[in-house]
């Protein structure tokens, strides 16, 4: 058997008699205030779980589908979310420290004031996110951050190389030591492109 507590008050929020949660139905579980530090919830259908406040710490969850799934105030550092599915989930004032997002699909998720510390990002679809957020030195090198609203974001140290932000917000954004090599601005122009060469005079074109 196993079973899922609340990690306060010890709470039952969820058991089941398998010997693993691969099977688990979780969507929609109630599951806030969840102690779910390390556990292996790899490609586990959590849409619209309710998973604020939870303890993920360094959980397993790749490939599982979060999408519309609420959580606010989690705890999700260092886990695993490589290719997850965050589509239009909730997140304002959850933690992903060093959490590994390559590949993850957050499109249109709600992020703000969310701590990003150190996250990979790379590959991300972030398009119509609010990420208002803190994603000092995140690796987000190829993540879509079209009409992204980056508002105020502390970019500190962000690696954006080969990004895309055609119509992302950056207003008041930290971008101190920000890599943009390659990566595609608001505007839709292209940061650190080379200009293309001069057209020769005309009595050379044939030289």
């Amino acid at each position: 058997m196993i079973e899922i507590k609340h990690k306060d008050n010890g709470n039952v929020l969820f058991s089941t008699e398998a010997d693993s949660l691969a099977k688990a139905k979780l969507d929609g579980a109630r599951l806030a205030g969840a102690n779910l530090v390390e556990a292996d919830l790899a490609g586990l259908d959590l849409q619209r779980a309710d998973l604020r406040g939870a303890d993920l710490t360094r959980a397993n969850l790749a490939k599982a589908n979060l999408q519309s799934a609420l959580l606010t105030e989690a705890l999700v550092d260092g886990a695993n979310l490589v290719k997850a599915n965050l589509t239009d989930a909730e997140c304002h004032n959850a933690t992903f420290c060093e959490a590994d997002l390559t590949d993850a699909n957050l499109r249109y998720s709600k992020l703000q004031n969310c701590d990003f510390t150190g996250a990979n990002l790379s590959g991300a679809d972030l398009s119509m996110t609010d990420l208002r957020s803190n994603l000092n030195d995140a690796k987000m090198n190829k993540a879509d951050l079209r009409g992204a609203d980056l508002t105020g974001a502390n970019l500190t140290g962000a690696d954006l190389t080969d990004a895309n932000l055609k119509e992302a917000r950056l207003g008041g954004a930290q971008m101190q030591r920000t890599k943009m090599t390659g990566a595609i601005g608001p505007t839709g122009k292209q940061f650190g492109a080379k200009p293309p060469p001069p057209p020769k005079p005309w009595w050379k074109v044939w030289a």
